[in-house]
């Protein structure tokens, strides 16, 4: 497939903006992982700064995906819920 025309571009850089995307969104979720695993294995951490690893982890993710606040609370929070009560025994 010949891209040529007034097209051409646009469709490269639509490509790019996409392998950026995938770029961040991978890291993000390497962080989130990160997070997610040193609450659930450092037994020293307490439950402040556990929840400040996670307020933390969310203002990144904001920073890389502004507006993306419903998306954050759709996924990321039912998980570091889940884990807090797990981990700390909160109710």
């Amino acid at each position: 497939m010949e891209l040529n025309g007034p097209n051409a571009e646009a469709v490269v850089i639509s490509a790019e903006e996409r392998a950026e995307e995938q770029k961040l969104i991978r890291r993000m979720q390497m962080m989130m992982n990160m997070v997610m695993q040193v609450i659930a294995q450092d037994g020293s951490l307490t439950v402040d700064e556990a929840a400040q690893m996670i307020a933390d982890s969310r203002r990144a993710a904001l920073a890389m995906f502004p507006g993306k606040e419903l998306a954050y609370d759709l996924i990321w929070r039912p998980r570091f819920q889940r884990l807090m009560r797990e981990r700390f025994r909160i109710m």
